[in-house]
């Protein structure tokens, strides 16, 4: 009896993939506040749509990790253990549960309305838009707390600062990556590599 592969070398090439473009995304920032707007929630967006929860939590985890050790993959081109356990920490460290809830209703939604026409794709297109708005809840529900307690601040002050300046471009960038990443797996998909 041969023992199964863990994993196809495609599903692999594309995971480590999507963690180099979140290598490139994520640094790119504008600072707000004491949260900087960056391309990581974009690059998140894109690889829970075209990886699903499973792989594209791995994914997101070999970013972490790659920040984890020093190389400048965060936001401001930063990177190191203390980004991730400092006041900001919990918004990286919430990619994790962001990516597989998106990714996850992605895969069913795909699944589900798969030969359902227009009408099943565009049933399809707002779940998974809706489902990204809930994994983007999540990030800014476990971020908020973790930089409440690191920072030492109230959550009014938190939220005025962490997250209600983000929503809107949060909102564009999940419309902007179902833009990009719908026709993207659909090409990957006809080239039988997902």
């Amino acid at each position: 009896m041969t023992a199964k592969p863990l994993a196809r070398p495609r599903q692999l090439a594309l995971c480590a993939v999507m963690a180099a473009v979140m290598c490139v995304l994520a640094p790119i920032s504008v600072p707000i506040g004491p949260i900087s707007l960056t391309g990581g929630t974009l690059a998140i967006y894109l690889t829970a749509y075209l990886l699903g929860g499973g792989w594209g939590a791995a994914a997101t985890l070999v970013y972490l990790l790659l920040g984890f050790v020093g190389l400048p993959v965060f936001s401001n081109y930063m990177g190191g253990a203390e980004r991730l356990a400092g006041p900001t920490g919990g918004y990286l460290v919430g990619y994790l549960p962001m990516v597989f809830i998106a990714g996850t209703v992605v895969t069913l939604t795909l699944a589900r309305f798969r030969d359902g026409g227009r009408r099943g794709a565009a049933i399809a297109l707002a779940l998974q838009f809706l489902g990204m708005v809930l994994a983007t809840a999540v990030l800014y529900a476990f971020g908020t707390a973790w930089y409440c307690l690191q920072a030492g601040v109230d959550l009014q002050r938190a939220l005025a600062a962490c997250v209600i300046p983000f929503i809107p471009f949060d909102l564009v960038k999940m419309a902007a990556a179902l833009a990009v990443a719908v026709p993207v797996r659909q090409r990957l998909e006809r080239a039988n590599l997902l």
